[in-house]
């Protein structure tokens, strides 16, 4: 049977959080001071210990002191309200959540039904770290450069918290992936992980696929409907193209995220989240806030722990291995096994790769499908038809020093566009990214007339 215990000076909370934790299957300690808790901890090493940080003898904090004492056991932060700065001290502190007085039940039986022994948590992070260095993957993130390491030491650092994350690189440059290892990675793992593009849904649903809406709520609203919040519940939440969010929305979403509860379209009623917040962008957080795309207010409350996804250009050592994966798992599932020739690899690895690895995937599934036999040689790499393309007799762009990258990337691509003479499939193959991501920008552009934006489509 797991064991709990509460570290709490008020007699009254501390045995009504007993009580609530024993009918959860736990047997339970109190302690209501630092002195009191260190007993405890020697008589018998708790599961979990939630732990009030104002104490009459101290701080709660003077238990991590000794790096023994709470090794293989999961704190849980108790603190009389919940602000960035908790979220902060926590994840300094290494504790793996925190409670807000008044007790949430509902987070309280979330964090309960996760229990689960740092040791354990070291012993697959061990694992991930051996097979980086015999496979040359960390999970479903494959590479061993310099950039991606920082980034695996940046994941293990936060999986084992609830701390919101906030991932940062261009478009294909493995954003969810990031998230999904986090999440795999972390005590919710055994609950829903939901990725949402936020650019992908209309303007309109977009409130109502987050966060729900009652029968009648609007017209069409036959019926109530579960937002992501409540289909995530008790795990992992990924909010991509953060920025592509309405403004109005992300008032809300900061709110669900210092309340912890949220009201479905149509509703009076409040309901309680316990979800494991991810946000990412492919824009720089900064200039999105500068151009209001992106709260700052909001920014601020997701940043608590950044990540920043290197693009593939600046890791050219990670293409052959990456290359090689895809190959691989191309090979299993059509049934014949291929390989690249050295000179093939070279290409790849010359290549800028605006696309990132999403672009290399594709080039690699096309690449296999071309080559005659079981070897993939230089011909079988795309042309001037397809990527990796040497655009003959593009016009030149001219850009002064010092201008945003912003204005650079909606020159480039109203250029590519028009040097393709408008067929947006091939612009956005050109230049690395979806064909989604090339209408979202389209559709921020304003010198792009309606009329003309579908131009083109079916050449």
């Amino acid at each position: 049977m797991p064991h709990a215990l509460v570290v709490d000076d008020e007699a009254d909370s501390a045995e009504m959080m007993a009580a609530l934790i024993a009918a959860e299957g736990f047997t339970v300690a109190t302690a209501g001071s630092l002195r009191d808790a260190r007993k405890q901890l020697a008589l018998q090493e708790p599961d979990i210990v939630l732990l009030d940080l104002m104490l009459p003898d101290g701080s709660g904090m003077q238990l991590f002191d000794d790096g023994k004492l709470l090794a293989n056991t999961e704190v849980v932060l108790i603190t009389g309200h919940a602000s960035l700065e908790t979220s902060i001290q926590a994840l300094r502190l290494g504790a793996a959540d925190y409670l807000v007085k008044p007790l949430n039940m509902k987070q309280l039986h979330g964090i309960l039904s996760r229990v689960t022994k740092p040791a354990t948590l070291r012993a697959e992070a061990d694992s991930l770290q051996s097979s980086l260095e015999q496979e040359g993957h960390f999970g479903l993130l494959w590479g061993k450069s310099a950039g991606m390491r920082r980034v695996y030491e940046q994941i293990l650092r936060v999986s084992g918290t609830a701390v919101t994350v906030f991932v940062t690189g261009e478009s294909g440059s493995g954003k969810e992936v990031v998230a999904r290892t986090v999440h795999d990675l972390s005590r919710r793992r055994a609950k829903p992980f939901l990725a949402v593009n936020c650019g992908a849904i209309s303007p309109h649903l977009i409130e109502s696929e987050i966060f729900g809406h009652e029968k009648g709520s609007f017209t069409g609203a036959d019926r109530q409907h579960q937002g992501f919040f409540e289909r995530a519940s008790g795990g992992t939440l990924f909010l991509d193209e953060i920025t592509e969010m309405p403004l109005d929305l992300q008032v809300k979403l900061l709110r669900v995220l210092e309340t912890g509860t949220f009201m479905r379209v149509g509703s009076t009623q409040l309901l309680e989240t316990d979800v494991r917040m991810i946000a990412a962008t492919n824009r720089n957080p900064m200039e999105a806030v500068q151009q209001g795309k992106l709260r700052e207010d909001l920014l601020y409350r997701l940043n608590v722990f950044p990540i920043h996804l290197p693009p593939l250009r600046d890791r050219q050592d990670d293409i052959p291995l990456i290359a090689e994966h895809f190959l691989d798992e191309i090979s299993r599932r059509e049934g014949q096994v291929k390989h690249f020739a050295p000179q093939a690899l070279l290409r790849l690895q010359s290549y800028r790769w605006p696309g990132n690895v999403r672009e290399l995937r594709n080039i690699v599934h096309r690449a296999y499908v071309m080559a005659p036999d079981t070897t993939i040689v230089d011909e079988c790499l795309p042309t001037t038809e397809t990527p990796l393309p040497v655009m003959t007799g593009a016009p030149v762009l001219q850009v002064r020093v010092g201008t945003p990258l912003s204005e650079i990337e909606r020159q480039v691509t109203l250029a590519t566009l028009e040097y393709f003479g408008r067929h947006k499939e091939k612009t956005a193959a050109t230049l690395g990214v979806s064909l989604k991501t090339l209408y979202n920008r389209l559709k921020e552009y304003s010198t792009v007339p309606e009329k003309q934006a579908g131009q083109g489509d079916d050449n």
